[in-house]
């Protein structure tokens, strides 16, 4: 069991990142999913994401308290800040600036003390509301810095980013994880969830939610306010 391959999995509990955790779990990694509490609106998701963890049987779930809130900057983190309501021209305001940089450099952080060479995340370049930390030139960049500023990087021991998202639709996210058995009911996706995880129905990550479990032919578990 020792020499099992492990990897970090980004896990918001959010339909994305349950599916990469599904991912990473059916190619037999040891998964040790990581979770941040970093300020945002609401707390259900990471309700959600101690749920998923564990119904997945992740080794570990842990999660991180960030205050990025004392920073700022989105509608995710900054009450003043109104979630739109409808799709947005441009980087919307939900977008939460460095939110992935920041959330990547922990969870490397993390694989690093646990010898791991690979990490999952959830981003996604098809049907995403076009923040620019979920582009592949990104996670390109990325990745190619944290072998440059790791112990593990240097001594010849590759760190991979795995994105297995990244080029699929919402449609094809939700049947790759039907297929895996993952329960989209323990997901929250809206970005204005209330304490309960009720989604709001408005939002754009709702819309991108909606859109691909009716694409799908899938019934939404979603329970909506």
């Amino acid at each position: 069991m020792s020499k099992q391959k492990k990897a970090v999995v980004l896990v918001s509990g959010g339909l994305d990142s349950a599916t990469v955790l599904a991912i990473a779990k059916q190619q037999s990694y040891r998964c040790y999913a990581l979770s941040f509490s970093y300020g945002q609106r609401h707390v259900s998701e990471l309700v959600a994401a101690a749920n998923v963890a564990n119904a997945m049987g992740a080794v570990q779930h842990r999660t991180i308290n960030i205050d990025m809130g004392f920073i700022g900057g989105s509608a995710l983190t900054d009450q003043s800040i109104a979630v739109p309501e409808h799709a947005s021209d441009g980087i919307p305001v939900t977008y939460v600036p460095a939110r992935n940089t920041v959330f990547l450099s922990l969870a490397l952080a993390w694989a690093e003390v646990l010898e791991s060479s690979d990490i999952f995340i959830g981003v996604n370049a098809v049907d995403y509301s076009g923040y620019p930390d979920c582009r592949p030139d990104y996670i390109m960049a990325y990745e190619k810095m944290a072998n440059l500023a790791t112990r593990a990087g240097v001594e010849g021991h590759k760190i991979r980013i795995r994105t297995p998202l990244i080029d699929l639709s919402k449609q094809e996210i939700i049947k790759t994880g039907l297929g895996l058995g993952v329960d989209y009911s323990q997901t929250v996706s809206c970005y204005a969830a209330d304490e309960l995880g009720r989604a709001c129905g408005q939002c754009d990550s709702c819309r991108i939610r909606k859109d691909g479990f009716l694409a799908a032919g899938a019934d939404d578990p979603t329970i909506y306010i």
